[in-house]
């Protein structure tokens, strides 16, 4: 924060004791560069810093929305900071209706609780930060670099037409270098990305568990796959966006994709799909990133009378395969080697490491064998961290 440079911190109390429009609380922070905020018109959980929807940002306080005419109070279904919010009005990544934090040059990590809502995606600096967030009072967390003095964050909406509202955000600065760790970012569909708890969900990605296989100190996971995506939504709709802009040489980029585009209302061909995944790998690669490609798992049920899963002809798999080659990137070839693993404890296991009624989506149980599955591989392929 600039403006605390140089001051006392007996001014610095009076100073934010004194500002208008937070609900008679003092700000709460801790070293410098870190705070905690709590959205909404409600009660200030102890220890947070009350922001009001009219709080407007004044950079002698450092923080506060941008265009507090475009964000409402509202409440919410939670307790303590989750007992109210702040709802945005206007979407998209590139808005302006941001809330503004001043911070200093460094890395920060970013903890997040909605309000209430069905899907809602967080964005900062203008891309996605965390996507489809679901469910009321959903928490996530991430590092960000910090390089121009102030943070930028909204929330917009993960699904046309659903509610978007922030109650709390806390920011801790890590380091005084503006530069992630090593990363490894997650490209996929509904059969690899977040569900929401994150710790008590009963459905699961394989992105979602790759964390339990992965060397903390060597990396963190940002996993940005959504349900129902396919490659052209991906490159398209900001996702790839959001890793090119941080991505960076060490850090991993694991892409799978290709079950829904096979569906015929994406209007998508396997050339058309090859080709965005091409440019998606030719543009990781220039970022002096690797890129791996990982191909997509088969359905329960894809069993033979011989009790043998397979399922080589799902999902784009050939043209998957050709592109590794063809791109020269590293492969995970998770549909042969899931099949192997289901054919060796059966149908009946396989069945339970699925969701009820669904032969497509792992649960929780799922989810963890396919993340093990990716990372033993990584790591007979000689990738570091795993």
């Amino acid at each position: 924060m600039k403006w605390m440079k140089g001051m006392t911190s007996m001014l610095l109390v009076a100073l934010l004791c004194s500002t208008p429009g937070l609900n008679g609380t003092t700000p709460a922070y801790g070293a410098a560069g870190d705070y905690k905020f709590d959205f909404g018109a409600g009660p200030v959980e102890s220890g947070y810093t009350g922001v009001n929807a009219s709080l407007r940002y004044d950079a002698t306080r450092g923080y506060g929305f941008r265009t507090p005419e475009n964000v409402r109070n509202v409440g919410a279904s939670g307790t303590g900071v989750a007992s109210d919010a702040v709802r945005f009005m206007t979407t998209g990544t590139k808005s302006e209706n941001t809330f503004d934090v001043d911070l200093d040059p460094g890395l920060y990590e970013v903890s997040i609780t909605l309000g209430n809502t069905t899907r809602a995606s967080v964005a900062a600096e203008g891309v996605y930060q965390v996507i489809n967030m679901t469910g009321d009072g959903a928490k996530d967390r991430f590092q960000i670099p910090v390089t121009d003095g102030q943070l930028n964050l909204l929330i917009t909406e993960g699904k046309e037409g659903t509610s978007f509202a922030i109650s709390a955000l806390e920011i801790r600065r890590l380091s005084n270098n503006p530069v992630t760790n090593r990363t490894i970012y997650i490209g996929g569909d509904s059969t690899v990305c977040n569900y929401y708890p994150l710790d008590s969900s009963v459905q699961a990605g394989w992105g979602q568990l790759l964390p339990q296989f992965v060397n903390s100190n060597t990396f963190q996971i940002r996993n940005m796959a959504s349900g129902g995506q396919i490659a052209r939504g991906f490159h398209q709709d900001g996702q790839l966006e959001a890793i090119v802009k941080y991505i960076k040489p060490g850090d991993y980029f694991i892409l799978q994709l290709g079950i829904n585009d096979t569906n015929p209302k994406h209007n998508e061909s396997e050339a058309e799909f090859k080709d965005w995944m091409r440019d998606m790998i030719r543009q990781v690669k220039a970022k002096g990133a690797t890129l791996i490609l990982s191909t997509p798992q088969g359905r329960a049920t894809d069993f033979n009378a011989n009790n043998v899963h397979t399922a080589e002809n799902r999902w784009y798999r050939s043209s998957i395969l050709a592109l590794a080659q063809e791109e020269q990137t590293p492969l995970v070839d998770l549909n042969v080697l899931s099949s192997a693993y289901f054919t060796s404890i059966g149908p009946q296991a396989t069945l339970a490491l699925y969701m009820n009624g669904d032969t497509l989506h792992p649960n929780v149980a799922g989810a963890k064998e396919l993340a093990r599955l990716v990372a033993k591989d990584l790591k007979r392929q000689g990738l570091s961290g795993f």
